[in-house]
């Protein structure tokens, strides 16, 4: 594949507002594309006609591909092509209409009422150490403000006030939101920030500098990653949960509870209401179960 007919480069330098996560799944899907045009002697973006993408989508659905990896793939391609178009690059933009094909949406996993109390109320032999709290201080906040995992380990000590009980949130596109943080996040974090960070640093941490900045640190003292937030809910959880369950369990319990959907859109930091709007599926869904389940005549 010649990178200089398909300017990747600099279609990624573009991408100014996007995580570098985000670039590399970006130039994975332009390049798994231009080496699978290739095979019809397609080597230049000029010559890619919408048929070709469709034919390209369809691909990956026989490949067995999941609708959200199409989906992905589908709206990569949809930027790439826009910026070549607007660049000047191409005459005519091939993703004019491109839709990725559909397959059976799955609803995102809600956490019972006795898994969240499980999870957050548990005792637990280590809640009264440094790591302890650390990780009840993590978990409060995932659930009671419903934050991605990449958002609460990218806190620092700036984005979270405990006296108003609010945090500070850069999501997805670089864009800032406020959340309330719940009275037991707000309590497990001035535990965690007053006491137990300090203790960790000294009795946990396995040499290397310490992230000052860092709200949660790992045990080698650096900023918590996604994948040491994984490792906290395995050993806290007795069933298998992802963090963002606990994300969709938020969502999920607030319509429960009567808020509307622009509020929790605001809360989740979704840019388009069709994204939350699913959550309102999941809690219908639920009131469906509690219906058969509860009603004499269901």
């Amino acid at each position: 594949m010649s990178q200089a007919a398909w300017s990747i480069d600099d279609f990624l330098v573009s991408l100014t507002s996007v995580s570098e996560a985000t670039r590399r799944a970006y130039r994975r899907d332009v390049e798994q594309l231009a080496d699978w045009l290739r095979r019809a002697e397609i080597d230049t973006p000029v010559l890619v006609e919408r048929i070709h993408l469709r034919r390209y989508l369809a691909f990956g659905v026989t490949s067995g591909l999941a609708p959200t990896t199409l989906a992905r793939r589908a709206s990569s391609l949809r930027r790439y092509f826009g910026w070549l178009h607007r660049r000047g690059r191409i005459s005519v933009d091939p993703t004019v209409g491109l839709t990725a094909p559909r397959g059976e949406s799955r609803l995102p996993r809600v956490l019972k009422d006795e898994e969240v109390a499980d999870l957050l109320d548990r005792p637990d032999a280590d809640a009264s150490s440094a790591t302890g709290r650390r990780d009840a201080a993590l978990l409060e906040l995932l659930y009671g403000s419903g934050l991605r995992i990449a958002e609460a380990c990218s806190l620092g000590h700036s984005d979270i006030d405990l006296s108003a009980s609010t945090v500070d949130v850069m999501g997805k596109g670089g864009k800032w939101r406020r959340v309330p943080l719940s009275a037991p996040a707000t309590e497990a974090l001035w535990v965690w920030v007053r006491t137990g960070r300090s203790e960790f640093v000294e009795t946990v941490c396995a040499g290397g500098d310490e992230a000052p900045d860092a709200i949660f640190l790992n045990t080698r003292g650096k900023r918590l990653t996604p994948r040491d937030a994984r490792r906290i809910l395995d050993r806290r959880s007795v069933v298998p949960t992802h963090p963002h369950a606990l994300r969709h369990t938020f969502a999920t319990h607030l319509l429960d509870g009567g808020a509307d959907l622009r509020s929790v859109q605001e809360l989740l930091g979704h840019a388009d209401l069709g994204t939350t709007q699913l959550y309102t599926h999941v809690s219908k869904e639920r009131l469906r179960r509690v219906f058969e389940a509860s009603h004499p005549r269901a």
